[in-house]
């Protein structure tokens, strides 16, 4: 392929030929593996017919013999044209044997096959099944797959593939050999092998229609006693789907794999899904909360793609939310069923702002469906999955659970075992709901973040309260001009008590009434007329988020703080709250950057220290209710980031409050301490999280009573949540014992590499002053390398996407680290690579100054020899190449 090809959405066709099974044999060697594929290949009817060459794809092979019929071919009868294997003149149908050579051990592109930690492993996904063998490596080509793995026993005693194993046995030379049979038809993308030195969990489940399912977790023999939470955590995802989506396991035995090695999170192959370890490995002293939900979260989300992305799945790559978007979504709702529904959506909101809504206003904004791309690799975004997830979220609020339930069976009822696109899923949903959504499909097709205008009206005369709605869509890179989207907006009416009205629409027939209505906004601008208000309400809008755009109405601080209190949609409860302290942010924002002195908050205060005292509030909600918007989301508000302005005024304001707060904090702190065994379930997460959010504003105070509050937590914590709390407000302080708990800290868990993890990011993401100077130190530490994605993330990519005041340092010295290793890794992992770059994506956001300093990098990193296609693109993006 061309390194600066574009692949368009408009140029797909069907493939030429059909591969209707494949069987595969693998020799294993760390160097010099050998694979023998025999294709059954037929002329694809729907495709450009008999006659036309077959092109099959490669990436890093050596081609050794190639069989068509049994009959070997000479050098005259194909052709190998870059990454292609051409023939030129086939038969209709026909077989293909092809024998290659691979080299696992020099793949530290972690694509195709490789090793991590001696053992061998795969990801096929998008691309990666064509560094194994010469195949048409694209979603829609399914075939039925054989595989035996053959290797050596010692070293390999544990030979795994897709589907189910049908024979085994041992072989001269102290080798031994397993056949994997997959009983379902899938694209290659979905091909997995693993081969090592790992032990097992197992476990059974029962379906609801009675059949026992095998239930296999792999790992590393000393990481075996951290995998019941992800056990758990399969089983209840398999009874969900069941229960919520009727959807039962159609495998006889389901495994699960984790490897320490890997660019992405999880990999759903059919059966055998390989996973990053970070989402498989838990135990109470080396994983936190976060990481407990994390892993139930992804251990689902890769259970669920086995109906909606392997059963069926996408015709092409620009379909990709077809899969991940639908099921981002049944694991947001997943895990909303096993914890508490309002934090979950808040949780989820808050990223979608933060990240998602940034990657809308940059360079590399794109479609849900996007119209073209020159590294599919660099689709696996935000947008793709969790806007993808809000876009089915909305027609689930159109369709209701029922309608939406009706799609879905629909959906699968029409096209099991098919390789289809994001419009056959909209059109199950129409024909179940009997809804039109011809102008919701915009959703897929237009780029960037929709904006709501809210214009309000009280007529005490008439008793009517009228809501004018506008939009609106930014341009984004290829579409200056945007058509009116179909927007869901849920809304609610507050009277002075903070009781959510009955909303009676103009013209509607008397009766009971919601509280809670849904306005389908498909025009520029519309308004909606209420009848029977007795007193002027304050309005609750965009209740539950109920469509991802950005809102605005004419506020006062009073009524959000009114709202912060009041508001019956939990929320619209915490947005309000979070909307009333980024108007104070962003004042003193402009107070720092005018030399004045920022001026009390006292709404905000108010609001949370109601907040703290409302007995009936849950105390994940309160601590919820605490976090401040970030320094990147206060960025992504002005029109020209200062960095060092935004890092003051959000620390003047934490400091502010917690002075303001300091009785109601320390009550918090105290009442909800936990001296019992360490539990993940709802109630015990949200004790902790507030505990240990009241403790991180109290060492704001400078007082040395708190620092030893965390020292004390830190080395007395019964759990990695509460410890690495601690240790992360001491991360903040310059101190000694900051220091003094860092070095314990990597003393006693330096054998447990995601722990680790935790300590590089610790460090990566300080405020303290000299943080810039330690991230330099801690890429020469001996723990560090840049081969293993986990541990780059944890340091280079937690310093330049969570640490904007020292990233963003005005001496560049921030730009000039990461554009240096962005060049060293794209070497042998463009992908990482290519992940990294991102966070100069906005630099024409900022200041000259630092404007001039991110575009040198950005050009130097276009300049470098052989640089990927990856790498190539989102740099070239950036600068408007």
């Amino acid at each position: 392929m061309n390194p600066n090809q574009t692949i368009n959405l408009d140029d797909y066709r069907p493939p030429a030929y059909l591969v209707n099974h494949i069987d595969l044999r693998f020799d294993l060697d760390e160097s010099r593996t050998r694979v023998t594929a025999l294709l059954e290949i037929v002329c694809n009817p729907q495709g450009s017919g008999a006659g036309s060459p077959l092109v099959l794809d490669g990436n890093n092979l050596e081609l050794v013999k190639l069989r068509l019929d049994g009959r070997e071919l000479s050098a005259d009868e194909y052709s190998l044209e870059g990454e292609r294997l051409v023939l030129g003149e086939v038969p209709v149908n026909f077989s293909l044997e092809i024998e290659t050579l691979t080299d696992p051990s020099s793949n530290a592109a972690l694509e195709g096959l490789y090793l991590s930690g001696g053992n061998f492993c795969t990801q096929c996904e998008p691309e990666g099944f064509r560094r194994i063998t010469y195949f048409p490596d694209r979603p829609d080509v399914m075939a039925g797959y054989r595989t035996t793995i053959v290797a050596d026993r010692a070293r390999y005693p544990v030979l795994l593939a897709n589907g189910n194993r049908v024979a085994h046995g041992e072989l001269e030379g102290g080798k031994h050999f397993a056949e994997w049979v997959d009983p379902f038809p899938k694209p290659s993308y979905l091909f997995a092998l693993v081969a090592g030195k790992l032990a097992c969990l197992e476990d059974t489940f029962t379906t609801r229609s009675r059949r026992a399912i095998k239930l296999q977790i792999y790992v590393e023999a000393h990481n075996l006693d951290q995998c019941a939470h992800a056990m758990h955590s399969l089983k209840k995802a398999m009874r969900w789907d069941e229960e919520r989506f009727g959807l039962e396991c159609d495998l006889d035995q389901y495994m699960v794999v984790a490897v320490d090695d890997f660019n992405m999170g999880a990999m759903e192959n059919k059966g055998l899904n390989i996973f990053n370890s970070k989402y498989v490995l838990a135990r109470s002293d080396t994983a936190t909360d976060v990481d407990f939900e994390n892993i139930e979260g992804v251990i689902g989300h890769e259970y669920f793609h086995n109906w909606t992305g392997n059963r069926v799945t996408c015709r092409d790559w620009f379909q990709l939310s077809l899969k991940e978007g639908l099921t981002v979504f049944r694991d947001q709702e997943f895990s909303a069923d096993m914890s508490v529904r309002a934090i979950k959506r808040i949780a989820d909101v808050r990223l979608l702002r933060t990240a998602q809504f940034a990657e809308d206003a940059g360079p590399m904004a794109h479609p849900v469906r996007p119209s073209s791309y020159e590294e599919i690799n660099n689709f696996y975004t935000l947008t793709v999955y969790h806007k993808g997830a809000e876009v089915i979220r909305m027609m689930h609020t159109l369709l209701g659970e029922q309608g939406f339930r009706r799609g879905m069976d629909l959906y699968f009822q029409r096209h099991d075992g098919q390789a289809v696109t994001t419009d056959d899923f909209v059109r199950a949903m129409e024909d179940a709901g009997a809804i039109d959504l011809v102008q919701f499909r915009r959703w897929y097709t237009q780029a960037g973040t929709p904006q709501v205008h809210v214009e309000r009206h009280y007529d005490p005369q008439s008793h009517t309260y009228t809501l004018t709605l506008s939009q609106s869509c930014p341009a984004t890179p290829g579409q200056d001009q945007k058509l009116p989207f179909h927007i869901p907006v849920a809304v609610g009416l507050l009277d002075g008590k903070g009781h959510s009205l009955p909303l009676h629409l103009e013209g509607e027939t008397e009766g009971a009434a919601p509280h809670t209505r849904v306005l389908s906004l498909t025009e520029a601008q519309q308004t909606f007329r209420f009848t029977g208000v007795r007193r002027e309400p304050v309005p609750s809008l965009l209740r539950d988020f109920s469509a991802p755009v950005k809102l605005t109405c004419d506020f006062s601080d009073d009524e959000l703080a009114f709202l912060a209190g009041h508001d019956s949609d939990a929320f619209t409860r915490w947005d309000s709250g979070q909307q009333l302290a980024l108007r104070v942010l962003l004042r003193m924002v402009d107070d720092f950057r005018q030399a004045r002195t920022p001026q009390a908050p006292g709404a905000l205060s108010a609001a949370l220290r109601r907040t703290l005292g409302d007995t009936h509030l849950e105390a994940a909600f309160k601590a919820q209710a605490l976090q401040l918007p970030s320094e990147a989301y206060v960025a992504e508000q002005m029109a020209v980031i200062d960095p060092l302005a935004v890092h003051q005024a959000r620390d003047y304001l934490l400091r502010h409050l917690a002075k303001e707060l300091r009785t109601d904090l320390l009550a918090g702190w105290q009442n909800h301490m936990d001296a019992g065994p360490y539990h993940f379930e709802p109630e015990a997460v949200g004790r902790r999280s507030l505990k240990n959010a009241c403790l991180g504003y109290l060492t704001r105070l400078d007082e040395q009573v708190y620092v030893d509050l965390c020292v004390n937590q830190a080395q007395q914590g019964r759990n990695m949540t509460d410890v690495l709390a601690a240790l992360s407000h001491l991360a903040q302080l310059d101190c000694p014992e900051s220091d003094a708990q860092l070095a314990a800290f990597y003393d006693k868990w330096q054998a447990q590499p995601l722990v680790v993890d935790k300590w590089f990011t610790l460090q990566a993401t300080s405020s303290r002053a000299d943080t810039a100077t330690r991230v330099s130190q801690l890429l020469q530490h001996p723990a560090f390398t840049l081969r293993n994605p986990n541990r780059v993330r944890s340091l280079l990519g937690a310093f330049s996407q969570g640490n904007p005041v020292h990233f963003h340092a005005a001496s560049g010295a921030g730009y000039r680290l990461l554009g240096e290793h962005v060049c060293k890794i794209d070497a042998f992992n463009p992908q990482l690579a290519a992940r990294l770059v991102s966070a100069f994506n906005h630099w024409r956001r900022y200041d000259a100054q630092r404007q001039m300093l991110m575009k040198e990098q950005l050009e130097q990193i276009l300049d470098q020899p052989g640089l990927s296609r990856d790498v190539r693109e989102v740099a070239g993006k950036s600068l408007g190449q």
